[in-house]
Parts: structure tokens; C-alpha cells; sequence
């Protein structure tokens, strides 16, 4: 009897494992659990799985099963978001028009547009003048397309909410910048990145250490053959490859960690930059801009307790759903988060804004963390206390940040004559 239940037994464990996720991501994730059972006992675990990734090429990564969008450089910022919203696409590298048909990479992309960053660039062009140029072009121009200075660059507080309302946002997509203006004529702006691309032999370790410590969002893979684009690698896609390597030695092992013991949230109560309630919602994003951040939080009346998020990529709902705003005599912070709820559920999308607020705690692990980025398709948690009291941020980039560290002179020479920057960019 005990050897037919030994007998059982084993071959439950082969059917298991037979059974065990076998998505791209998490055959993976089976390359970097080969490879760290062959790395030096001595080295540690960090050692060790940079080791793992650093002998993985790029071009392991799974690829999107949708095509590559690109946008073209004469393309107008109305037609740009538009292609972006058509495809639920967050950014798209921008194709140089006027570029030879056999040229290189570095010569055909100008560079990376996100949707938030046009959106974000339009609502700059309403801001008042400088004191120092009070007659500057930008000014005539907006005098003549009829623009508010809403969304100027000091602080507004709740009685210029209303000024950010209805007929605002209609001045900004009639106006004559978001019509005519082209995708190129905005490079270098707020969220315009620079086409910074790998070759398909490039390591594992070079693009987790670009996605993170070196802050970039989307990296492009290039075939040198014919200069093409094989594949967007982002940190959402990171993110997600780690969550399919559950139940893998290496990731239960650095998953099990708590986020204090990872040193996170790296951002702490007093240094998170945030919006309450009855600020107007233009607060939000031009406090993004400034502090050139992806997301704030949105503050109860006891200044404490997080009520929801307002993310870049939300600003789309200014220009896409104008319903939004129509419903409301101004649009607070709070009437915009109510708003944007009311919106995704009539229209049947089940989007974290829909479900309220996610957190953590400093005691979760990071496993448990990983999980609801990925399954909430979210790019932040904040991190709260018992009471549910703010106390941290954590992005996408953080825990990509805890999975490797740069060796000493690892990228060398590596970003020279890499990554062409346009003369006014300030990425």
C-alpha cells in the first residue's frame, strides 16, 4: 500500500509539473531558474540574479501579440491622439518623414510621444506669459485662439476650479495647437523621450537597469538588418513577466521579502507631492508636469487618508470623453475622480479608478505587491498604515529597481552618440 501511494504520489508531481504555467513570461522565468542553479555558490542573491539576466538577450523577451504603432512626425496632435486612443496605447515612437528610406534607426525615430505628454503640452501653451515677455508670440497666439490662463504655472486653489470647466477644454481641442500643431513640432517637451533602443544581443540586465535606474518607461528593440522595430519592452511588461514566475525558486525567494525589508517605498509621506480633494483637478497634472511625476494622490478632508489616484494617462479623459466635464459646474479633484468612475462604468470597464483606491502595507511582500500592479494593470500603490493613513508611493520603477543593481562601469561608453537628444529636450 505505502508504495502504490509512493507510486501516486510521484506521478501526481509529474502531472504538476507537466501542468505548471507555461506562458512565454514564465518560460522565462525558467531560463533564469536554469541558469541560477549554475551560478557560484558565493555569490549572493542579487549576484546571482544579476548574473542570470546579464546572459539573457533581449530578444527573449516575448514580444506583443499587436503590431507596433508608430506615428509619424508630420502627424497632427489631434490625428496623435487619436491613433493612441484607437489602439489603448500610452506612447508610440514617432517615424522622422524626411528620413531616407535606407536609414538607420538612430536616423529614423526622432524620439517616443505619450498621449499625457500632448495633452500636457496643450495645456501649457494656455499658461500666462512670462512678466519678462509679456508680448511674446505664445501669448498673441493664445489671445487669438481665445484660451484661458487656467492652468498657469502658480498654485490654484478651489475657487478657480469652475475657470477649468466646459468651455476650457472645448477652447483646447478647437484650438489651432492641437488642429494643425505637428507631433514633431512638440519635441523635447514634457514626456517626449528620446528613441533610445537595444539590439536584440543586448542583455536582459542592460534593459532592467534602463527601465529603472535610468527612468526610462518603453524600450524599443531593433533588428539591425533592416532597422525595424521588433518590440516595445515596458516596465508594465516587466512587471507582468514577474508575476507569471510564481512558484519558480528564484522569484519565491526574492518575492517572499517584505517591502521594508526591500527599503521600500522609496518616496515617504513627506515627500510625496499630492492634491486634495477640492483642488481643481488642472492642480493635479500641472503639479506632474513641475515635479515631473507619473501620478498623485488624490487627499481626503483630514488631509490623511488617500480618497483615489490621478495618473498622466488620465488626462486623456479631458480631450476623449468630454461628458466627463459637462456634468459638473467646475471639476475639482474629487468630481473628477466621481466623474471618471461614473464614466468606466457606463461604459462597462472594469479599470482600478472603477474599484477605489489599491494600497499595501510595509509588511506585505513583494510578491503579493507585484500581483496587484499586474492584475490591477496599475503603476503605483500607496503605501498606508493601519488607519489607512498615507505613508509611501511605490511605482513600477522601484520594484524593478530592487531586482538588479549596476555593476561598476557596467554601460562604459554606452550611451555615446546612443541616444541623440533634440536641442530643446529636457527629458
Amino acid at each position: 500500500m505505502a508504495s502504490l501511494q509512493l507510486i501516486r504520489e510521484s506521478s501526481e508531481a509529474v502531472e504538476s509539473q507537466s501542468q505548471s504555467p507555461r506562458s512565454p513570461e514564465a518560460k522565462l522565468g525558467m531560463k533564469v531558474e536554469d541558469l541560477w542553479d549554475v551560478q557560484e555558490p558565493q555569490l549572493s542573491p542579487t549576484e546571482k540574479l544579476n548574473a542570470c539576466f546579464e546572459n539573457i538577450p533581449v530578444s527573449a523577451f516575448p514580444a506583443s501579440s499587436s503590431r507596433v504603432i508608430e506615428i509619424k512626425s508630420d502627424t497632427t496632435l489631434a490625428e496623435a491622439v487619436k491613433i493612441l486612443a484607437e489602439n489603448k496605447i500610452l506612447s508610440a515612437p514617432v517615424v522622422d518623414v524626411d528620413a531616407p528610406e535606407d536609414a538607420s534607426w538612430m536616423d529614423r525615430y526622432i524620439g517616443i510621444v505619450e498621449v499625457a505628454g500632448i495633452v500636457v503640452w496643450i495645456l501649457q501653451q494656455s499658461e500666462p506669459p512670462s512678466p519678462r515677455s509679456p508680448n511674446s508670440g505664445t501669448s498673441a497666439a493664445l489671445a487669438v485662439n481665445g484660451l484661458t490662463n487656467a492652468a498657469g504655472v502658480g498654485i490654484l486653489g478651489p475657487e478657480d476650479a469652475q475657470a477649468t470647466s466646459g468651455d476650457f477644454f472645448e477652447d483646447l481641442t478647437s484650438s489651432e495647437y492641437y488642429k494643425n500643431m505637428k507631433v514633431r513640432d512638440i519635441s523635447g517637451s514634457f514626456r517626449w523621450a528620446p528613441f533610445l533602443a537595444l539590439q536584440k544581443s543586448n542583455s536582459f540586465l542592460t534593459m532592467l537597469l534602463l527601465l529603472s535606474k535610468y527612468k526610462m518607461k518603453s524600450i524599443p528593440i531593433v533588428d539591425l538588418g533592416d532597422g525595424n522595430i521588433d518590440n516595445i519592452i515596458t516596465q508594465s511588461a516587466v512587471i507582468h513577466m514577474l508575476n507569471e514566475c510564481a512558484g519558480l525558486h528564484w522569484f519565491e525567494s526574492w518575492g517572499a521579502k517584505t517591502v521594508s525589508e526591500l527599503g521600500l517605498p522609496l518616496v515617504s509621506h513627506n515627500q510625496i507631492v499630492k492634491v486634495y480633494e477640492d483642488e481643481p483637478v488642472l492642480q493635479a497634472f500641472k503639479l506632474m508636469r513641475k515635479m515631473r511625476i507619473g501620478g498623485v494622490p488624490v487627499m481626503g478632508a483630514d488631509g490623511k487618508k488617500p480618497i483615489g489616484n490621478i495618473s498622466l494617462r488620465d488626462i486623456q479623459f479631458l480631450l476623449n470623453a468630454p461628458e466627463i466635464y459637462h456634468e459638473f459646474r467646475s471639476i475639482t479633484a474629487k468630481n473628477f475622480l466621481m466623474a471618471v468612475r461614473s464614466y468606466l462604468k457606463d461604459h462597462k470597464e472594469d479599470t482600478p479608478m472603477v474599484s477605489g483606491m489599491i494600497t499595501c502595507k510595509g509588511s506585505d511582500n513583494i510578491k503579493g505587491l507585484i500581483t496587484k500592479l499586474d492584475t490591477k494593470q496599475i503603476h503605483r500603490l500607496y503605501v498606508v498604515d493601519d488607519s489607512g493613513n498615507l505613508e509611501g508611493v511605490i511605482t513600477l520603477r522601484d520594484v524593478i529597481s530592487r531586482l538588479v543593481h549596476e555593476p561598476r562601469g557596467y554601460f562604459g561608453d554606452f550611451f555615446d552618440g546612443v541616444l541623440p537628444l533634440p536641442a530643446n529636450s529636457r527629458v
